[in-house]
């Protein structure tokens, strides 16, 4: 009996591995070689010359983060307000290679950059905006994520960065069953655009080719496999599990041509999209993960 369950045990086994943080998968064995060849041929995430975050945390988002026609209305009261009113985007507003603006905006009375000799708003001088939050003072004034008055937002050092273009994504996605092909949803901006706190952001160098990958097939199969599932099923997408994911720069320096061809896909070119997919899901050449 000890024997027949020795050779069961041999032959329905998987692999227990785990990875960065708190992550870990199970891994039949052919999954497991895969797996291993693209860490071999692969660079990390974390090492390709980026710098990832996550977006802004208020607080109190029924103060800092007002729609449409909040902003007009703190405009028309006073032009300088539209200085320091940014538009702003949630998890749930992202899709993949773009976004859908959901016309929100975020109220960014930042706390300063010291290195670079950026003081913190003087709520003073926008005195429409600090009429509004002065409507919310019972939240703000007791809120963790506060500068160095009520009316600012936490100390940021990366602040800059929301003003440049980037891939962007949510904290957590659910895979519906119907529409495997939507997962993950990585998108992207080039406008100044901020975050909140149900998003992450990655700006520096190669960002579409990066964007292409991670929304390929390929970046499906590493992201099923290198991140946390959560209990409704969901993938949590923080940044300590999406470092370590293997990025294959392609052979004969392709990178160029695929960044085309996503930049393509941004710019909304549906006549070509699935060709430009199925080129996308052809990096790494197939001999470099069989």
């Amino acid at each position: 009996m000890q024997n027949q369950m020795t050779d069961y045990i041999k032959q329905h086994s998987s692999i227990l591995e785990f990875l960065s943080g708190n992550s870990w998968a199970i891994l039949n064995p052919i999954e497991k070689r895969i797996k291993e060849k693209i860490e071999r041929v692969g660079t990390p995430l974390k090492d390709w010359d980026i710098s990832i975050n996550y977006g802004i945390k208020t607080g109190c988002n029924e103060a800092f983060i007002i729609d449409k026609n909040k902003r007009d209305e703190l405009i028309a009261k006073d032009k300088k307000s539209a200085e320091i009113i940014r538009p702003i985007l949630r998890g749930r507003d992202i899709a993949r290679y773009q976004v859908n603006f959901a016309d929100l905006y975020l109220i960014n009375t930042h706390n300063g950059i010291p290195s670079k000799n950026i003081p913190p708003v003087d709520i003073k001088k926008y005195p429409a905006i600090k009429e509004h939050l002065d409507k919310y003072w019972a939240e703000i004034k007791n809120r963790d994520d506060q500068g160095v008055t009520p009316y600012n937002l936490r100390s940021c050092a990366y602040m800059d960065d929301f003003s440049k273009q980037k891939i962007m994504w949510a904290e957590t996605m659910r895979i519906h069953k119907s529409d495997i092909q939507n997962f993950p949803r990585f998108g992207f901006t080039k406008t100044g655009v901020f975050t909140d706190k149900t998003c992450f952001f990655a700006t520096g160098n190669h960002l579409y080719y990066i964007l292409a990958y991670l929304n390929s097939s390929l970046g499906r199969y590493l992201c099923k496999r290198y991140v946390s599932i959560l209990d409704n099923g969901g993938y949590l997408m923080q940044k300590t599990y999406l470092e370590p994911v293997p990025i294959i720069k392609p052979i004969n320096d392709k990178i160029k041509e695929l960044e085309m061809i996503c930049k393509k896909i941004i710019e909304g070119q549906n006549d070509t999209h699935d060709k430009y997919e199925f080129e996308i899901s052809q990096q790494p050449p197939p001999k470099a993960v069989a």
